[in-house]
């Protein structure tokens, strides 16, 4: 399966790996900062989950 034909996650998935590794962003710090953004779309899909059942 070719990228262009794998689901959009995996599409997203690879364009950010590629991103940090071209901007050579360590382990550490992508990975803090992927725990933030991680916890923003859990809050944001919380509140939309919400508003959706409210």
């Amino acid at each position: 399966m070719s990228l262009k034909d794998a689901p959009a996650h995996i599409q997203l998935a690879v364009d950010l790996i590629e991103l940090l590794e071209l901007n050579q962003v360590t382990p550490e710090l992508a990975l803090a900062a992927l725990a933030m953004v991680t916890r923003d779309f859990e809050r944001k899909l919380a509140e939309q989950q919400a508003d959706d059942n409210g």
